[in-house]
């Protein structure tokens, strides 16, 4: 499947690359490293990952307290934001 973002995505994204490049290039790497990886699950398999209530399907990310969002629309899917699990739960769920 193809993968679309919401355009706010890079902007999360950044932030959290930021916070770990303060601490170490290797942690802001490894953090990229698995994030691409989580995609990539997402787009071969998105029926994998949990529903909610709202549509979207969240994908928690192994070694950092982070996870994603994303909704399948056809052929494709949409991540909308990248959050800290301990982000308020309803956090940018209008995005789409």
């Amino acid at each position: 499947m193809m993968v679309t973002y919401h355009p706010s995505v890079q902007r999360d994204v950044n932030r959290i690359l930021k916070y770990y490049q303060n601490i170490s290039d290797r942690l802001a790497d490894e953090f990229w490293e698995e994030l691409l990886e989580y995609i990539a699950a997402a787009a071969r398999n998105p029926e994998r990952f949990h529903s909610g209530e709202s549509g979207l399907r969240r994908v928690n990310l192994r070694k950092y307290p982070y996870h994603f969002l994303f909704r399948t629309l056809g052929d494709k899917i949409r991540i909308t934001v990248v959050r800290h699990n301990k982000r308020h739960p309803n956090l940018s769920v209008e995005r789409k």
